[in-house]
């Protein structure tokens, strides 16, 4: 971590290697004289920056116990003041001579910023009417041996900041907000899915067959089983074995890996929430996602309208609900209900400069024409619905036309938030759908599915009805936090090695 002196007549390296030393030192001549920070193993703090000062009223003149870091110092003579910060915010502390001892005070001033600290003392207003705490005890918790960033230029540098994000936590007060929200984010969803029935399940991460999305997955090796196994990419066919086996509500909140590029918006390890449920289809999907989003919005941030990037999005009025085919006509033009054939749509495609694939059929490149079109007009909520078989491959026919199928995707910001169908519970059709994936999958789409056998075996035993949704928390957490990159949003993500 590059160090910004306040001297600037020194070299970086020279102070910040003189820093450490002289850190060092401190510490061995703590140790050498019994008072090894290090050594203590327990402090029990009763109040917090935040409480002492939302309750200032009843503890004014009281006496508090706080923990934290040490953020500020300022040493004038016989009294001192400095900043602690903990979990909940910052709060003051006066620090006198007089008051807790000559020897304890020189002590005191020997504390370095960064440094935890545990303190006693009694909460008062300064003069200035800064709440604070006038200290009685001090006693040094553990001491830092690195010096944080310099408080007027901090920690700026991104690739820093997510590589060290222990230190972006510490010197950025917004970022640690914006996981804290996530937090909540995750929580509420929680809550709403629990009220509403649903039970919550873990399923593998490392499976034989990576199904359930169109994504290349990571492989591993089992030395016990001697088996090569892949890291999940979807948790779609897991839960639906639980549909199987009568847990009609189901969902899961977990890790899942595509080993696919990095971008603002992709990582290669992501959270995703799938749930399922028994008797119902995509319109059920529908409500619930937007029932769910506005509870998330109104306990989390207190409103159903959201700001990302200047832009407000109203999740309080109903979501837009379109068909792809009319999405793809308002935006290009084309009407696909007119396009019967592959060469008619492989004509538009080219008329309309839109790239395609040998192996693509006509609904694939509808979809084509969807991403190219249409995708970044979809700002405010809205369900996109009744895709091409082509690209749906669990995913129940629509039975008025078995062209397209029951699904929807949920966008808002130009983003795919949610992706949902209306299960497709027949086996004899999805064995078919599956040996249509692997035919693509030899014709070299590294991303088609192939058959699960097992998965095969339990649709066989009989599913219900169901419907079934996928969300992306972390773009999800992204929008409410108005956050520029999931980067933003996970407290440690995937980095190329510094030495690569």
């Amino acid at each position: 971590m590059a160090e910004i002196t306040n001297n600037p007549g020194m070299n970086e390296t020279e102070d910040l290697n003189e820093i450490l030393q002289v850190r060092r030192e401190k510490l061995r001549e703590l140790q050498e004289n019994g008072q090894d920070p290090f050594a203590v193993v327990r402090f029990d703090a009763d109040s917090t920056a935040e409480g002492i000062k939302a309750d200032f009223e009843k503890l004014e003149g009281k006496k508090v116990t706080v923990a934290g870091r040490l953020m500020t110092k300022r040493v004038m003579g016989k009294a001192s003041f400095c900043d602690l910060m903990d979990k909940t915010g910052r709060i003051q502390m006066y620090v006198r001579r007089d008051e807790i001892g000559e020897e304890p005070y020189a002590g005191f001033k020997k504390f370095d910023i960064g440094d935890i600290v545990g303190a006693t003392g009694e909460v008062f207003l300064t003069k200035t009417g800064e709440i604070s705490i006038k200290v009685s005890e001090i006693k040094l918790l553990a001491k830092s041996l690195r010096p944080l960033p310099e408080k007027f230029h901090g920690l700026t540098d991104t690739d820093t900041r997510y590589r060290q994000r222990y230190v972006d936590l510490i010197v950025n007060t917004e970022v640690r907000d914006t996981f804290v929200k996530r937090s909540k984010i995750i929580a509420s969803i929680r809550r709403y899915l629990d009220g509403q029935g649903f039970l919550e399940v873990e399923t593998p991460m490392l499976v034989a067959n990576a199904g359930g999305a169109a994504a290349r997955p990571f492989i591993t090796h089992s030395n016990a089983l001697g088996e090569e196994f892949k890291l999940r990419i979807s948790l779609e066919l897991y839960l639906k074995r639980l549909i199987v086996g009568g847990l009609e509500r189901v969902y899961e909140i977990g890790r899942v890996f595509r080993n696919e590029g990095v971008d603002t918006r992709h990582n290669p390890e992501f959270t995703l929430m799938e749930l399922y449920q028994a008797y119902t289809d995509y319109h059920g999907m529908m409500d619930l996602t937007e029932n769910l989003y506005r509870h998330v919005a109104m306990e989390v941030l207190g409103t159903t309208k959201i700001v990302y990037n200047g832009i407000e999005m109203d999740l309080g009025k109903p979501f837009e609900r379109i068909t792809m085919l009319d999405a793809v006509k308002k935006y290009s033009g084309v009407d696909f209900n007119e396009i019967h054939t592959l060469e008619e749509a492989r004509a538009a495609a080219d008329a309309h400069h839109v790239e395609y694939e040998k192996i693509h059929q006509k609904g694939d490149i509808l979809n084509l024409f969807f991403e190219e079109f249409v995708e970044e007009h979809l700002i405010q909520p809205t369900f996109v619905m009744d895709h091409p078989v082509e690209i749906s491959p669990l995913t129940k026919k629509k039975p008025d036309n078995p062209d397209y199928v029951e699904r929807f995707e949920f966008f808002m910001n130009g983003w795919e938030m949610a992706n949902a169908y209306s299960e497709l519970n027949d086996p004899i059709d999805q064995r078919e759908r599956f040996k249509a994936q692997e035919a693509l999958l030899a014709q070299g789409d590294e991303e088609a599915n192939t058959t699960d056998e097992d998965f095969m075996n339990a649709l066989e035993i009989g599913m219900p009805p169901t419907g079934g949704i996928g969300f992306g928390i972390d773009r999800m957490c992204m929008l409410l936090t108005d956050s520029a990159a999931i980067r933003d949003v996970l407290l440690f993500p995937t980095m190329k090695p510094l030495d690569k």
